[in-house]
């Protein structure tokens, strides 16, 4: 298990985006925090790659489910 330690204002810092932008990944199932008892957003570095191809996709034109379906085929 990949540990879930980093909150979302630091991963908008380390990539560069919104947490508007990183929500809407969460919200389309395409990233998947944990939640502190407290219902804190927690990310893993994996996660903060995959936030990263999320995004360099979707700036290529991709969209949301496209990018669904090829998550579930990895």
């Amino acid at each position: 298990m990949k540990n879930k330690v980093i909150q979302i204002g630091v991963v908008s810092e380390l990539t560069g985006l919104s947490e508007r932008q990183i929500r809407y990944y969460e919200d389309r199932k395409l990233v998947f925090p944990e939640r502190s008892r407290g219902g804190v957003r927690k990310y893993s570095f994996e996660d903060i790659q995959i936030i990263m191809e999320i995004h360099s996709k979707m700036s290529n034109g991709f969209h949301t489910l496209e990018l669904k379906r090829m998550m579930a085929g990895s």
